[in-house]
């Protein structure tokens, strides 16, 4: 029985508007995640600064404070998860043309879906990162995060 979803010459799931959908590769990806990583640099590095002065950068703890996990964890989470929720993907995605999609559908992603995604950074960086290295061997180009989401990365 065949996938509704799936064209069966390229067993490539549909969008919403029933055209194949291309997957996002692991280079693509890659570089918007060194555009959203230089973005949050940008906005989170000034702001620790501002609390902690030179400390931030010659302290020999990897924690400083209470606005050192707000700004470094809690910030980049929620307006990645929101970007995610709004736009269906990051500032970086946009400009690679790329965005999240649901992996049984191709449609918008629910917010547990984004939420579980976030989450699922975290085992994709065990193991010296493999869970991201996975995208590039994928046939779907999925990460180990997407997988546990049910999530793609798709070409706009």
């Amino acid at each position: 029985m065949t996938n509704p979803y799936q064209t069966p010459q390229a067993n490539v799931p549909l969008d919403e508007n029933s055209t194949p959908m291309a997957y996002a590769g692991f280079w693509i990806r890659a570089g918007a995640s060194i555009i959203d990583t230089i973005l949050i640099l940008m906005v989170t590095s000034p702001l620790l600064y501002m609390f902690y002065g030179s400390q931030f950068l010659l302290g020999e703890s990897f924690i400083q404070g209470p606005a050192d996990v707000v700004i470094s964890y809690v910030l980049p989470a929620v307006a990645s998860v929101l970007f995610w929720i709004y736009k269906s993907a990051t500032p970086g995605k946009m400009l690679m043309g790329i965005r999240i999609v649901d992996a049984e559908t191709g449609g918008r992603c629910s917010t547990g879906q984004l939420i579980g995604r976030y989450l699922g950074y975290y085992p994709s960086m065990l193991f010296l990162m493999f869970g991201f290295l996975w995208v590039a061997f994928d046939k779907r180009k999925q990460g180990w995060h997407d997988k546990l989401a049910g999530t793609l990365v798709i070409r706009n």
